[in-house]
């Protein structure tokens, strides 16, 4: 039987890097060795060489089946020179390096390989769904087309493979990813007094933006945050820019709704400002006191120092759009990357948290067919 570290490396040999995607190579090697596994396993394709996966080990007892989720695209690369091989899974001094190896290829390998071990045991049991989408890191793309596409069923409780170093997390901020447009006048650079300077219009927007509150602070996600993360306007510089447009990533909590955000946003930038959504992932948070996100705190427990508290993480993940479509059932996100290697040159993932990964993910399996 192949081993998770083994899989995990083959995963890490593909390029999923994000944009433009192209996961489709990937994800037909793993629906590959999905099937050699025993898994019922169907592909859909949401663009060229875009790909999700669905992959199931149906359970004879008439229980709701465990679900896991994971993406295999990545984030580029970025300016800073690897070290390591990004497509290599070098191993050194007890890291596997790669893109992709903290978020989020090694826990996919883990709860894969989990599951295959158990095989038996979920046949006999519930069940286990693995949900596995391309175009996570771009807003949740493959998730959104993978709902469109398919009717998913009603799970018993969904895990989310994301970096967490082991420690099992019960939410995550929401994401609203707004574009606001100025439009202005054109006219020369030598006379700017016949024109309405778009970039103008966007400076006074932006000032305002500074200052904006989406709204109160919550108990575990704490304060809100708002970032204006690009800019563009102007098409060179003796003329008079008659068009600007700038992104404003807000993360949320679910104390807030996006649609009241967004308005509150609009009226206080006023009529100058077009205000159009690009991205709308609601706020995940899991009732800390439900009888299995209390089991799964009890088995993770010997592998940290310190008492288990309620945790959530800033960044968005699939579970934002999948958790209504599968019945809104309670949801860890729990998975052996380090939160801090995400997106870093030089990524990686500890070879001891990926051995403990396989066994948790395989204790709550066991006990979840129990």
């Amino acid at each position: 039987m192949v081993t998770t570290l083994h899989l995990a490396r083959q995963l890490l040999g593909f390029n999923t890097i994000n944009p433009p995607g192209s996961e489709a190579d990937c994800m037909r090697f793993f629906a590959s060795w999905l099937g050699d596994n025993g898994f019922d396993v169907s592909l859909s394709s949401f663009g060229e060489g875009r790909c999700n996966l669905i992959a199931r080990l149906p359970g004879a007892n008439l229980g709701k089946p465990l679900a896991f989720t994971g993406h295999l695209d990545t984030v580029p690369l970025g300016n800073t020179r690897w070290q390591y091989d990004p497509f290599g899974s070098q191993i050194e001094d007890g890291r596997l390096y790669g893109r992709g190896s903290s978020d989020m290829k090694a826990a996919i390998a883990a709860f894969a390989v989990a599951c295959v071990k158990l095989r038996e045991t979920i046949l006999a049991g519930r069940g286990a769904l693995l949900l596995i989408t391309g175009g996570e890191e771009t807003g949740c793309d493959g998730a959104r087309a993978l709902i469109d596409s398919t009717q998913l069923p009603d799970v018993g409780a969904l895990i989310v493979g994301e970096p967490t170093a082991n420690y099992p997390v019960i939410g995550h901020k929401g994401a609203l990813w707004l574009r606001c447009e100025t439009r202005g006048k054109t006219a020369h650079g030598a006379m700017p007094e016949l024109g309405i300077n778009a970039i103008y219009l966007a400076a006074d927007a932006l000032g305002k933006i500074q200052h904006f509150s989406p709204g109160a602070p919550h108990p575990l996600m704490k304060q809100p945050t708002v970032n204006v993360g690009c800019i563009h306007g102007g098409l060179n510089i003796n003329s008079v820019p008659d068009h600007t447009h700038f992104d404003v990533d807000i993360r949320s909590a679910p104390n807030l709704q996006h649609a009241t955000i967004r308005q509150r946003l609009t009226t206080l930038l006023g009529e100058s400002v077009t205000v159009s959504t690009l991205v709308d992932l609601p706020a995940v948070l899991s009732e800390q006191e439900h009888a299995w996100i209390k089991q799964v705190y009890q088995r993770c427990q010997p592998l940290h120092t310190r008492p288990l508290e309620p945790r959530v993480v800033p960044y968005f993940t699939d579970a934002s759009l999948l958790l209504p479509a599968l019945g809104n059932p309670p949801c860890i996100i729990l998975g052996p990357g380090e939160p801090s290697m995400a997106h870093q040159t030089d990524e990686y993932c500890l070879l001891s948290r990926l051995e403990e990964a396989e066994q948790l993910y395989g204790e709550i399996i066991s006990d979840w067919m129990a």
